[in-house]
Parts: structure tokens; C-alpha cells; sequence
């Protein structure tokens, strides 16, 4: 029997993900934790492996889709099986069963528990848990964990096993939709597995009714669009930006201070460390990376608390930070990520390079993992090199600030009573009011650019 390849669900937020590229085709050979494709969930892509071993008999989402959690894209199963094609189409489109051959069965009794919720949508398991449960093939954020914090042991999967009827992932989907118990369904699939037809089966007399009672709506006329007008959808990455940056916009009253910082010595410290950071690390040290450093020793300045913080619990309670995970806004061809330096505040500046860069370079090659876009406590973005003077970035919540970068521009400016001309740099500092005000985020911006502008307090 085939099984049923899922777009899987990776986090607690995520609805749905887009197939970037399949590794196999239709007719290859597939082990048990082969990489079958590659998806884009949110921002972040990741490799999907193979559950079980076989042939992939079918491909029913291709490149370029988005697909909603949990919808089959794809099937797995033994050489020469056939897969109907009416089996691609997701759950909700399926026909119900007719009516008389449906009449004499009776819904079962509402009785499904949900699911555990793991912290951070991640699994706390040890790693025979996650042996086990590849091994049996279990779901572990299905498995309730009797660790520490909730922490999935092999004994806690072994005993789910044991509760829990054999069931195809769609089947189990379906059910919990449903709210059908599991437990009181009859499998008709390969030794007793419950699949999405026993499900359907069951549920058809309530689909059947409300098929009955629901009204006749007509076909809307397909929209003409006028010529020169193209429409096309939505990326999951953009769909995601969309998203954050209007819950932050809408959220978070917010206000911007710009202020103007003296690159003369910040430019000629660069220019002494170029080639000692490049001999240590082979990377080539940025303004980016100095001014991100600045940023980082001047928010663990115990006054600057406030900057380094989070609003938690539906924005009832503050969360401090003692470190500084650092966001370092990348922009792509087909959106804008942020990447996280995490433990900046531990690193020197040779070893700040390294790490920006690290991330930086996967956040362009689309090979971000998950936990190196999450858990920033503070964000830069520069738009300087494209001679942007003055700008209002948005808060990458849940941060209560994020300082903008923008370009470094000759400027005449008056030093001990002279007219000079000097490299000024625009710096454009927007706070999250509900948890800094106005005179703090100007104190952190004088000690900001007095550490800019005195640029070997860096390096002590």
C-alpha cells in the first residue's frame, strides 16, 4: 500500500509551505531518510526526508506550489503499485460516499484529546525518544513528555505506541478535524492501519447533510484583467513578511531618532584591522560588522536594559535580556531576512566577523536554519550603500528597537570653531514606546555614537 508523502508542519505558526525543489522524480528509488525535496516555510527552507523506503510512485504538488500543512504532495510505495489519480486531490475535495451506502452507519462518539503543545513549537526529546519514534513511526509533537519540561523519554514513546491505533498522518489529520476518535475506528488498510477513506467513511451522513442543506452558490465570472496587468501570488517568504511587519506596524507605537555620527575614526580604525582580521579569519571586516559590535557593547551597558528587551505575555510583562543576540537584516532578491548573531555580547571583534558572515552567507544561499532566525534581542538594517540618508525601519518584534543605517555622506561641519569637512553617517534609531521612551533611546544613542565615533574603546 502507498504511503502518502505530507507537507509537514515545522512550527506552530506555520499554515503552509512552498516546494522549492524536488530531489527525486517520479520512478526513483527512495530510502528510508533520503532528502525527497526542498520546502520554504515562512522564511526558512529545509530538507524533507523520506519516512519510509520504496519507489515515488507520484508527484501531486510540484515546484513553485504553495501547499497548506498536512496535504499530500506526494506518494511513496513498492515497485509497480499504481496510485489512482483521483487520490491527489486534498481531503475536503474528495466525493462523500452516496447516501445508501452510508445509511446504516453511525457516528462515532466525539471523544479526540489535542494535541501536546511542545515549547517554542519544538520537541524537548532525548535522542533515543527521537530513535524510537523514527523507528515506530510516530509523530513526537503528538507524544505527551513526563520529563523535565514536558522532555519526550523512549518509555513516553513506547507507551504512546501501545495507546495509539495505527494510522496513516493524513487519516490522523482528517480525524482531528473531524473530532473523530481514532480508537473507534475499524482500519481497512496494510495490518489494520486506519486510513482517509475509514475516516471519510465514518464521517460521510454529516458531510452528506450539510452537503444537502448547504445553498446553490453560483460561479462567480472569471475577472478579466486589462491588458499590461499580470498577477501573481504571493511567496511564502513574502507572505511571512507581510505578515510580521503589520502586526509590528499595527501593534507597537513606535517613534524614530536620527542622529548624525563622525566616521572619521571609526573609517580609519577599519582600515588598520583590514588586514590582521583578514591574515586571522580570511573575511573582510564591514562597517556593518564595527557598528553592529558598537551596537552590542553599548546596549550591555546596564542603563540600556530597555533596548535589549521583549514584551511578553500579550504585552503584560517585560522580558530583560543579560545578553545580546543581534538580527542583521539581509535583503534578498525576493524579500528580507534577518539572521541572528547569538551570544554577540561574548564575542571580540575578529569573532563577531566570523559569525556575521557565517550567517549572513546561508541567510543568501536560502540555508538558514530555523534557530538562526529566531531569538534575536536587538536588529540592525543598513541601507547606506544604496545613499539612503534618512529612514524609519520597522521593529523585528518581538524586539523593542532596531537601529537603521544609512549612508556615509561628506559633509561641512564645524570642528573647534572651523568649517571641516567631515564623513558623516545618518543613524535612525526606532523604539517600541510602550517599553522605551523617548529619553532613554536618546541616552543610548549618545553612548552609541560617542563608542563610533571613539572607535578603540571597541578593541579594549
Amino acid at each position: 500500500m502507498a504511503f502518502e508523502i505530507i507537507m509537514p508542519k515545522l512550527g506552530v505558526d506555520m499554515q503552509e509551505g512552498e516546494i522549492i525543489e524536488w530531489k527525486k522524480q517520479e520512478g526513483d528509488v527512495v530510502n528510508e531518510g533520503d532528502i525527497l525535496l526542498e520546502i520554504m516555510s515562512d522564511k526558512t527552507n529545509m530538507e524533507l526526508e523520506a519516512e519510509d523506503s520504496g519507489v515515488l510512485l507520484k508527484i501531486t504538488r510540484q515546484a513553485g506550489e504553495t501547499v497548506p500543512v498536512t496535504e499530500v504532495i506526494g506518494y511513496i510505495g513498492a515497485e509497480g503499485e499504481v496510485v489512482a489519480d483521483n487520490v491527489a486531490s486534498a481531503p475536503a475535495a474528495e466525493p462523500a460516499p452516496k447516501v445508501e451506502e452510508v445509511a446504516t452507519v453511525e457516528a462515532p462518539v466525539v471523544a479526540t484529546q489535542a494535541p501536546v503543545v511542545h515549547e517554542g513549537g519544538k520537541v524537548r526529546a532525548t535522542p533515543k525518544a527521537r530513535k524510537v519514534a523514527r523507528e515506530l513511526g510516530i509523530d513526537l509533537t503528538q507524544v505527551p513528555g513526563t520529563g523535565a519540561k514536558g522532555r519526550v523519554h523512549a518509555d513516553d514513546v513506547e507507551n504512546f505506541k501501545g495507546a495509539q491505533p495505527k494510522v496513516t498522518p493524513l487519516a490522523r489529520k482528517i480525524a482531528a478535524d473531524l473530532c473523530i476518535d481514532l480508537a473507534s475506528v475499524s482500519g481497512t488498510g496494510f495490518g489494520g492501519k486506519i486510513t482517509k477513506e475509514d475516516i471519510l467513511a465514518i464521517s460521510a451522513p454529516a458531510q452528506v447533510k450539510e452537503a444537502a442543506a448547504a445553498p446553490v452558490v453560483e460561479a462567480k465570472p472569471e475577472k478579466v484583467l486589462p491588458e499590461g496587468v499580470e498577477v501573481i501570488p504571493m511567496s511564502a517568504m513574502r507572505k511571512a513578511i507581510s505578515k510580521g511587519m503589520t502586526h509590528s506596524y499595527l501593534t507597537a507605537p513606535t517613534f524614530t531618532l536620527n542622529y548624525d555620527v563622525d566616521m572619521t575614526n571609526l573609517m580609519a580604525l577599519r582600515k588598520q584591522v583590514l588586514d590582521p582580521i583578514m591574515n586571522k579569519t580570511g573575511m573582510k571586516v564591514t562597517f556593518t560588522d564595527l557598528i553592529g559590535l558598537a551596537v552590542v557593547r553599548t546596549l550591555m551597558k546596564e542603563e540600556h536594559r530597555y533596548l535589549n528587551a521583549s514584551l511578553i505575555d500579550d504585552a503584560q510583562n517585560i522580558e530583560l535580556h543579560k545578553f545580546v543576540n543581534l538580527g542583521i537584516a539581509v535583503g534578498l532578491d525576493d524579500g528580507l531576512i534577518v539572521p541572528v548573531v547569538h551570544g554577540a555580547d561574548k564575542m571580540s571583534l575578529s569573532e563577531f566577523v566570523v559569525a556575521s558572515k557565517d550567517v549572513i552567507k546561508k541567510a543568501q544561499a536560502g540555508k538558514l536554519k530555523a534557530a538562526e532566525m529566531s531569538g534575536s534581542t536587538f536588529s540592525i538594517t543598513n541601507l547606506g550603500m544604496f545613499g539612503t540618508k534618512s529612514f524609519n525601519p520597522i521593529i523585528n518584534q518581538p524586539n523593542s528597537a532596531i537601529l537603521g543605517v544609512s549612508a556615509t555622506i561628506q559633509t561641512p561641519v564645524v570642528v573647534d570653531g572651523e568649517v571641516v569637512v567631515r564623513p558623516i553617517m545618518g543613524l535612525c534609531l526606532t523604539i517600541d514606546h510602550r517599553i522605551v521612551d523617548g529619553m532613554n533611546g536618546a541616552k543610548f544613542m549618545v553612548d552609541l555614537k560617542h563608542l563610533i565615533e571613539n572607535p578603540m574603546e571597541l578593541l579594549i
